[in-house]
């Protein structure tokens, strides 16, 4: 039997994580659990995460009519239900505004892989969707492409979407996300990030695999690993292109200890475990003209 008091309570525990942790603001941000065949217990639009309370929560039908509850339901619940249909086996949704995942959305920046094993083996390729007003139809739908693929997803222009069996796993995927994405700004701030090697990143796909996690890119033939493959053809629709973060290509390392990448461009000398790594271009382009002012000051 469903204990629906202690659902609600878990829900509150959530939103209060997700307001400390600053991933929703005000009365940002919105969470359901399905209870049954057609009850869906969800949050209330107007009210802050941190600070709900179980009679807070109301009950909407898998059609979104709010079935109970002296508040009312938020708005945004038709993008949950639409994610709840897609997939059955989901019972939690979580949305909500997490700063460093949401800068990419804003951004338009794919997120990299092949950086960070945990978020290689628990999230794995990251879509972005294309932008649509929230809270109607036309914005549920912007999540169907992805549903099948993702178990969390970033909203262009609006924040993020995770969904699992319960509420506390639907929120470890936007959690996880949120500090990666943070990693990734302050690697890239001290000047450069370094990426896997391809057969560094196919053996954590291989144990991805063995220990029954699914990624839709071991679905894909000759599939760069490393370079958002997943989603690649969804950036058309979407506005997503590489500039921060460009996609890493190997080769083999000259005996110089420089590595040529497939552009033409330069890469930081090889790793002692011969994984070559992508040179800050800015940094490089610095020290060529510190070079050649040097050498004109001196003739």
């Amino acid at each position: 039997m469903i204990n629906t008091h202690k659902i609600k309570q878990d829900i509150c525990d959530i939103g209060d994580r997700l307001y400390k942790k600053g991933f929703a603001a005000a009365n940002d941000g919105n969470i359901t659990v399905r209870v049954g065949e057609n009850e869906v217990i969800c949050t209330p639009t107007l009210i802050s995460k941190g600070f709900m309370k179980p009679e807070d929560l109301c009950v909407v039908d898998m059609q979104g009519n709010q079935l109970s509850g002296r508040r009312k339901r938020t708005s945004e619940v038709m993008l949950h239900l639409a994610i709840m249909k897609e997939r059955p086996e989901v019972k939690s949704v979580v949305h909500c505004h997490p700063p460093h995942a949401t800068a990419f959305g804003v951004a338009r920046e794919p997120v990299p892989q092949c950086v960070l094993p945990e978020v290689e083996i628990f999230i794995g390729d990251v879509p972005i969707t294309k932008y649509a007003i929230p809270g109607g139809k036309e914005f549920a739908d912007t999540i169907l492409p992805f549903v099948h693929k993702a178990n969390v997803v970033i909203l262009a222009n609006h924040g993020t979407v995770s969904y699992d069996a319960d509420v506390e796993k639907a929120y470890w995927w936007t959690e996880i996300l949120d500090a990666y994405c943070r990693i990734l700004m302050l690697a890239k701030g001290l000047g450069r990030v370094n990426y896997f090697t391809e057969p560094e990143a196919q053996a954590l796909l291989d144990l991805k695999q063995k220990w029954g996690f699914q990624d839709p890119r071991g679905e894909i033939q000759n599939c760069d690993i490393c370079a958002n493959d997943v989603f690649r053809e969804s950036w058309k629709q979407t506005g997503v292109q590489p500039h921060a973060f460009q996609p890493p290509k190997y080769v083999a390392s000259s005996p110089s200890g420089v590595t040529t990448a497939s552009n033409g461009s330069q890469a930081a000398p090889a790793s002692s475990n011969g994984a070559s790594a992508p040179i800050d271009h800015e940094a490089l382009i610095q020290t060529i003209t510190d070079r050649v002012m040097a050498a004109l000051s001196k003739s």
